[in-house]
């Protein structure tokens, strides 16, 4: 070997390994140093995905465009690489669009963010492989119109794909303005098809996958036998093995497995579609966003349902889709609609550090006949505010142009039809500019620590297989829900922690954890719970808790996997009613009535009397006591029997609510509930970093959000959902003696305030007006004279 030969390997050796020491993955938390406010635009008026043809009066439209971005206050500009345009021949790659675009930004001092489109395929993919289309459970091939491409299962279009994606990092790494990536755009197994010609049409059942649902089998049984035993069946070899296509009476384990699956290779596959960017790009952030949170979703769902929290293991940021006002008038979301989709979101990136606005509306929604009433600038000050409020990195708006084609033509612009300016474009870009401004702050600070943890636990939508009623698939979400709007709208911070969380993750900070709808866990899920309430943590569970395992097997008692020990309690009776189920309110001196009976609690929506009832749904069940310590605190009063009852074990408390209390104050709130679900974070002293005089259940609530900077500093979020000005005393919560310094970032006022109360319970107090639709942002600091 020569020594030109020696130092040239070293050298590639010394380049290989320094790549890969420097290079970024989703193991390790990203550190931005600036915030994307950006909005959709792609040069023209094409809506995405697709593209305008580029002509010669295009650079000089674009860029008038591109500047009156940049001078209404963006940052960012949000553009897209469509693989059916950018790829019309294998190998042979058209970027024109997305360098025109790159270039004129960076005149105009606009960073590029680029949005991955690969559902659109070009049509050589389905020449090439034939092999390579989408089938659905009853063996019809999907023939792709553009959408919904090919299965990225089958090993020559995944090479297709990932090699577009490796490619397009090269090209936007030419550019000192390209910021960052969206890998996939609200991800399913296929996406933009409705296939109704196929009943019940489920995805994707091609060779492929198939096969590669067969490598997972022997993954997680390791043998033949073993899956033979698990599922009642009788297969000879492994290439007999088929995922489920219909429901039968004897075991559901298979249906378990194949949506288990689904939900794991989506985010497999995305985690794929990360690491061909980072061949050619090892540092950008890297993103995905959801089209609504997993919350909304079914496992059911037959294009494939994604996790949010598995998925935001995949990449940098995991983010979500916002269209409150999407289309119909009547389906426009409530105030604690959007607080949850973003609480969702935010509550599954925690190991992320923050999460991203993928697309968020920017004018009126349409489908086809359907208009939604108009987007507001109060509505962006709303929704922008509050998922700041909520640690978002970046926000997305969509779309500068309204949609010029499809089903949703007209609709989702900022600026109108024939591109003159709206009053919203001007106040979205006016926040865009305050964010700027002020990015570092919001980089840097993130939401005070939730004490109360709701665990979402995909599971138990799946608790009897495919054969399911139509309305209990949303059960579970509705169930969550009913809990979550209750602390929401009074200013107690939650989070949604996941299933697996109780498995192995770090519970410390939380005082409260709560399992709505739980009747299917795993023995690792119970005895990390049973570890919690034994460490001194508090635990509540509904009815029939723990019913079934993970293979939809029943537990010998209920609640199951030990846990009747933990809550003190054994399943005696089980009651199905479709409607209200009352429970009585046997006052006592557990903690929870605190809030029922103490005149000054001022959070007690309703007190009560002696004929009000607690409100259940669907089981009223019975429990026999079995521990010396359960308390009865109501009574089910079709029966008389014991039915809510409290318990101690080890350091911690449980209480065991026997029916689903949750789904019943959803989607209307019941008082006496409410005031119940209070009493559970005044039992587990559960702390609130800010109080409001206006803290209440509200159709419209004033959302009060505290958040923590680096240097220990204050940021406080009051956002008003309502449609009236409000003034109300505010409290916030500080950890130390002394004047601090309140500064309105919007409305620039400042004022010096002292440090009320002893050491264990500082607080500061200000009464400011908030308007209509409208917030106040403001920097606390401790002063140092």
């Amino acid at each position: 070997m020569t020594a030109r030969s020696l130092l040239l390997i070293t050298l590639s050796v010394f380049f290989i390994f320094h790549t890969v020491k420097a290079q970024q993955t989703p193991d390790n938390p990203y550190e931005p140093d600036f915030f994307p406010f950006s909005v959709w635009y792609s040069g023209g008026d094409a809506r995405a995905p697709m593209l305008s043809e580029i002509t010669e009066d295009s650079p000089q439209e674009w860029r008038r465009d591109l500047a009156r971005i940049k001078d209404l206050g963006f940052n960012t500009v949000r553009t897209w690489v469509e693989w059916q345009r950018a790829e019309p021949r294998p190998g042979e790659y058209n970027f024109e669009n997305l360098r025109l675009l790159m270039e004129l930004a960076e005149e105009v001092g606009l960073k590029v963010f680029i949005q991955f489109y690969v559902d659109s395929a070009p049509e050589w993919v389905g020449k090439q492989h034939p092999d390579g289309k989408f089938v659905a459970q009853d063996g019809t091939e999907i023939v792709s119109q553009s959408a919904p491409g090919y299965c990225t299962d089958h090993d020559a279009v995944r090479e297709s794909v990932l090699g577009f994606y490796t490619e397009t990092a090269r090209v936007a790494n030419e550019y000192d303005n390209f910021y960052g990536w969206d890998l996939w755009s609200e991800p399913h197994i296929i996406n933009w098809a409705n296939i109704d010609y196929v009943a019940n049409a489920q995805f994707c059942y091609c060779p492929s996958t198939q096969e590669r649902f067969r490598e997972w089998l022997r993954d997680k049984y390791g043998t033949l036998d073993a899956l033979n035993t698990a599922w009642h069946r009788g297969f000879l070899e492994w290439d007999d093995v088929s995922p489920p296509r219909f429901s039968t009476i004897l075991s559901y384990t298979d249906y378990l497995d194949w949506k288990t699956f689904i939900y794991e290779k989506l985010a497999d596959d995305l985690r794929m579609r990360y690491d061909a960017v980072r061949e050619s790009d090892p540092e950008h952030v890297i993103t995905s966003h959801a089209a609504v949170s997993s919350i909304i979703i079914s496992p059911h769902l037959g294009v494939g349902a994604t996790d949010d929290f598995l998925m935001s293991e995949s990449v940098d940021f995991y983010g979500v889709s916002l269209y409150p006002k999407h289309n119909h008038p009547d389906r426009h979301w409530p105030a604690w609609r959007v607080m949850n989709m973003m609480d969702f979101a935010r509550s599954a990136n925690r190991n992320n550090d923050g999460w991203y606005v993928g697309e968020l509306q920017a004018g009126k929604g349409t489908i086809a006949l359907i208009v939604s009433d108009p987007v507001t600038p109060g509505d962006h000050r709303v929704w922008i505010w509050s998922a700041i409020a909520k640690g978002a990195k970046a926000v997305n708006i969509y779309a500068w142009h309204p949609m010029s084609s499809g089903y949703e033509s007209g609709g989702y612009g900022l600026v109108n039809q024939d591109g003159s300016l709206t009053d919203r474009a001007m106040q979205a870009g006016y926040l865009a500019s305050m964010v700027d401004r002020h990015q570092q702050l919001f980089l840097d600070a993130q939401p005070e620590p939730s004490e109360v943890a709701i665990v979402y636990n995909p599971l138990s939508q799946m608790v009897g297989g495919a054969q399911r009623r139509d309305d209990f698939p949303m059960a579970h979400h509705n169930s969550l829900i009913g809990y979550y709007r209750v602390f929401a709208e009074n200013n107690i911070p939650v989070d949604f922690i996941h299933r697996k969380e109780l498995e192995s993750g770090d519970l410390s900070q939380y005082k409260l954890i709560i399992l709505p709808w739980s009747m299917m866990l795993t023995q690792q899920a119970a005895d990390g719970l049973r570890q919690f309430v034994a460490d001194g943590g508090h635990a509540v569970g509904e009815a029939r808790m723990a019913w079934n395992d993970d293979r939809g097997y029943a537990s010998d008692q209920i609640p199951g996997m030990g846990l009747h020990d933990v809550f003190g309690v054994r399943e005696n009776e089980v009651y199905m009613r479709e409607r209200g189920i009352g429970f009585s309110l046997e006052k006592g001196d557990h903690p929870v009535w605190d809030v029922f009976y103490d005149p000054g609690q001022m959070a007690a929506a309703h007190r009560p009397t002696p004929e009000d009832t607690l409100s259940g749904t669907l089981y009223g069940k019975s429990v026999e006591l079995i521990s010396d310590d359960a308390e009865v605190l109501s009574n089910l009063r079709m029966t008389g029997d014991p039915a809510i009852v409290a318990n101690s074990y080890g350091d911690g408390q449980t209480i065991f609510i026997g029916t689903f209390m949750g789904k019943a104050n959803f989607p209307d709130p019941h008082p006496i509930n409410t005031t119940f679900m209070l009493g559970l974070a005044e039992w587990a002293d559960v702390h609130k970093p800010v109080t409001t005089s206006l803290d209440r259940v509200s159709d419209e609530p004033l959302a009060a959000r505290v958040q923590r900077t680096g240097d220990g500093d204050y940021l406080l979020f009051l956002i008003n959902h309502g449609t009236s000005d409000v003034t109300p005393e505010v409290t916030v919560s500080v950890d130390q003696p002394g004047t601090y310094r309140i500064q309105g970032l919007i409305t620039r006022e400042r004022i010096l305030q002292t440090a009320a109360g002893d050491d264990d319970t500082l607080t500061l107090t200000i009464e400011p007006e908030v308007g209509a639709r409208d917030v106040r942002v403001m920097h606390i600091d401790r002063r140092e004279f």
